[in-house]
Parts: structure tokens; sequence; C-alpha cells
């Protein structure tokens, strides 16, 4: 797997949630492909250092949302239509950005029409003035 994943025991975000969107993350952008084999659970827990019942968790979420699927003896691939449906994957990934900027802005005291006014302001950077 080109993909190289990290996580961060001191975001806030449970770790299992962290390898599932950066799975996720990673098959949106194109770096895991239809069919490529992920690291087995012992080898991923090894290389970020955390519990095989954390990977384990991780992988079972991803093929019961049917990103990927495990065959017993031979590991666990990413799925046919979980490249297929990047689009899909792309706009939960951002969705999930949103939604944890949101709550920062909301634990800093921001209204909600600064937080418009902020994300209005996003848009035309980041899209031009359409």
């Amino acid at each position: 797997m080109p993909a190289v994943l990290t996580v961060d025991p001191r975001s806030g975000v449970p770790i299992y949630l962290q390898i599932i969107e950066q799975i996720k993350r990673s098959i949106a952008l194109g770096v895991l492909q239809s069919g490529e084999q992920l690291p087995t659970v012992k080898q991923l827990a090894i290389d970020l250092t955390v519990n095989p019942n954390t990977v384990a968790r991780a992988y079972r979420e991803l093929e019961r949302e049917q990103v990927i699927e495990t065959a017993p003896g031979r590991g666990s691939f990413v799925r046919s239509n979980g490249v297929t449906e990047s689009p899909k994957l792309a706009a939960e990934i951002a969705g999930d950005a949103l939604d944890l900027a949101l709550r920062e802005a909301k634990s800093v005291g921001l209204e909600r029409d600064d937080v418009r006014r902020l994300f209005e302001d996003a848009l035309v950077r980041w899209f031009g003035d359409q």
C-alpha cells in the first residue's frame, strides 16, 4: 500500500475513525486503486503503534460500508465500487472536515453569521468569485 497512514491520539478523534478517514481519502484521491491490498491488521497496528483491535474495528467498518472486502486467508482489498464511488467519498471527506471546522467555530463562540461570512470568504479564495 503506497499510502502512509498516521494517527494522532491527541486529536480527540478516535483512532479507528482516523484510519477509516485516511483510507477513504486515499481511495478518493486515487492513491489506493481498486483491488489493491491493504496491510494486514497486525502489520498496520505495528506501523501505527496501536492495538490490533483498533485496526480490525476500522477494517470491519470499511467492509460494512462496502469500501473494502476481506477474503479469509488472503487479506483486505479495496472494492471496485469503493473506487468508482470516489466522488461520494470525496464529498463525505469534505463534509467531515466542514463538521470539524464548524464545531471549532462554535466552540470559540462565533455566531452563525460570522461563520457564514468566513465560509463565503473561503469559497471566494478557493473557487473564485463565481
